[in-house]
């Protein structure tokens, strides 16, 4: 594994670049950052034409997007309906609004961790959803999608069997091949809801041998192998789903993953689940290929059924190189790609900028171990702050190649702030997304990312970040933050108010644009990349970099040691001096009074 470990998987996107539940389609992104602004045109502009054109999985998409959108950034939709209240997509999107507004109470929690209160605000807000699903319906007779939020609504409120089956007829007559129906179906007939394992899947089974080639329906099998596998708690060797049913749902999605190229992202969806159930096999060079496929295009489930979505898609996509590589052959090369002509498109890794509030040498000091090259620089016209900026080395060695795809700069952030009371913040920056990771105490304490591609972050999640930015930061008010974190729009000039904001220094000229910025800044420093035995022996030395850093000294350092001098010589003196003193006392004070000598020497001529 050490010798593999950082070729197996190198080609695959950076853990910076991936991203939860991003979207794709630039129409819907316009239209989402529209409506977070309040303008609900191209929404309503994007929905017609879905609806003109008959393309319903793709308003299915867009509307649960944009009544998400809604749910975290209201007004827009009640302006829109107030201007066209028996607009079809307005309402469409409302019917959605309600359906998801009733879920963000009960939460997706089973039900014995959901409160009777919990629960009576969510029957209440999906009986308030009636007319309105019932007004999308008659507003476009010809439109499945209503259905799909029907079936929905009917799982919520308990329907009965009849009920359910009338809502699915009424969306096959409309759509027979609707991948967001069938997979909407399938969650009432599962065993966690109000089928069993058994009919759960058959369904699936019987959709995906009616679906047509390359249809998204052949992987509704593998949907109902993962609700077994990993949500149900049935999955035994004498369970009641046969082990050749849930290994012919994994074949039937990997020949389906064939019909789209990677990176698609509309195979994400499948293939996430395809990448789980292949390590819950032990297929690991498979599994690595789905990853290729998938390339930055994580979403949410199956990953939330383990933890949290993006951190366990990371993690267990670095399992799977370090599998792969640990069966390499050590004389042999990793294994290539299963389809060479056909690479998963390019993504160019973030360039990074870390600030630390420490003064240079804390931070060389910090630094000495973390096991890659590091650029330091004071910060111009702020007090004891310092950039740091990752030194790209042909030959990284293993310490650095391990760190699984983990964008370095973080990894060194994590590694020199542990132990230290100031923290630092690293900064990431494409040409068309920003982040930000703070940490503190060795610990990533708050994250973020600007990217138009994604959803809006909400306004809980946006304002826990702001407020652990004013933990650290105590002289920042949160509230600014908040609007700061919520757009979507500008990364970039986000980024740099958000800077300002904590009171931290400018970001330097051609950050984000070109690598190694601060090469040629007054004062800059490079930290060589040390090994485990140098790095805990320049720990214990003020050989802190090359060319070597002025380390100024506290007053109470040089009152201690001259302090210690003053005593120790005339103690040294009297022993040699002295016939009755033994030779080991001789000995150490002289060498303590020697060796404080060296340091004063030392430092003095270190002194700025």
């Amino acid at each position: 594994m050490l010798r593999h470990g950082s070729a197996v998987g190198a080609d695959l996107p950076p853990d910076e670049a991936v991203t939860v539940g991003a979207v794709a389609d630039p129409a819907l992104r316009a239209a989402l950052s529209a409506a977070a602004s309040g303008d609900a045109a191209p929404a309503g502009e994007l929905l017609a034409e879905t609806r003109l054109g008959a393309q319903w999985e793709r308003r299915s998409v867009c509307v649960s997007e944009l009544a998400e959108c809604a749910l975290h950034s209201p007004g827009w939709l009640e302006d829109w309906l107030a201007k066209s209240p028996d607009d079809p997509d307005a309402v469409l999107v409302k019917a959605d609004l309600c359906i998801q507004q009733a879920w963000e109470i009960r939460t997706g929690h089973r039900a014995r961790h959901v409160s009777q209160d919990q629960f009576r605000a969510f029957f209440a807000l999906l009986e308030d959803a009636v007319p309105v699903i019932a007004a999308a319906a008659e507003l476009n007779p010809t439109d499945p999608v209503p259905w799909e939020i029907a079936l929905t609504h009917a799982r919520g409120i308990q329907a009965p069997r009849d009920v359910f089956d009338a809502y699915r007829a009424e969306a096959v007559a409309r759509a027979p091949h609707h991948y967001g129906c069938h997979a909407t179906a399938l969650q009432y007939l599962c065993d966690k809801w109000y089928g069993s394992h058994e009919e759960m899947f058959a369904f699936a089974e019987r959709a995906a041998e009616g679906a047509l080639p390359g249809s998204k329906l052949h992987a509704l099998p593998l949907l109902a192998a993962v609700e077994y596998e990993v949500v149900s708690d049935d999955s035994t060797e004498d369970g009641p789903i046969d082990r050749a049913r849930v290994e012919a749902a994994v074949t039937r999605a990997l020949e389906l993953s064939g019909w789209y190229e990677p990176g698609d992202p509309e195979a994400a969806g499948f293939r996430n689940h395809l990448a789980l159930m292949l390590i819950f096999a032990e297929r690991w060079s498979e599994a690595l290929e789905v990853f290729r496929a998938i390339g930055v295009h994580a979403r949410e489930f199956p990953w939330a059924y383990v933890g949290d979505s993006r951190k366990e898609f990371l993690e267990f996509r670095l399992g799977v190189r370090m599998q792969v590589a640990s069966q390499t052959p050590f004389f042999s090369r990793p294994p290539g790609h299963a389809r060479p002509a056909a690479p998963v498109p390019a993504v160019p890794a973030p360039r990074s900028l870390a600030i630390a509030a420490a003064r240079l040498h804390q931070v060389a000091e910090a630094a000495l171990m973390c096991g890659i090259s590091l650029r330091i620089a004071p910060a111009p016209s702020a007090t004891g702050m310092s950039y740091v900026e990752l030194v790209p080395d042909a030959s990284p060695g293993r310490r650095a190649s391990l760190l699984a795809g983990e964008e370095m700069l973080t990894a060194a952030a994590d590694n020199f702030t542990t132990g230290e009371k100031w923290p630092a913040l690293v900064l990431r920056r494409t040409a068309d997304r920003c982040g930000f990771t703070l940490f503190h105490k060795g610990r990533a304490r708050a994250s973020h990312l600007w990217d138009p591609a994604a959803p809006v972050t909400d306004h809980a999640q946006a304002t826990a970040t702001a407020q652990a930015l004013a933990a650290v930061f105590p002289a920042v008010d949160p509230r600014p933050l908040v609007s700061l974190l919520r757009g979507t729009d500008s990364p970039a000039r986000r980024q740099s108010e958000l800077v300002a904001a904590l009171g931290l220094p400018p970001l330097p000229d051609g950050f984000g644009e070109r690598d190694e910025i601060l090469d040629g800044v007054p004062g800059a420093q490079l930290l060589a990349k040390r090994g485990v035995f140098k790095g805990i022996r320049d720990t214990m030395s003020t050989d802190l970099g090359t060319p070597a850093l002025p380390v100024p000294r506290p007053r109470r350092w040089w009152v201690l040691r001259i302090v210690g001098l003053t005593i120790l010589v005339p103690a040294a003196a009297y022993a040699w001096w002295s016939p009755h003193v033994s030779w080991y006392r001789t000995i150490v004070p002289t060498a303590a009074a020697l060796y404080l000598a060296l340091q004063l020497r030392k430092a003095r001529a270190q002194r700025p």
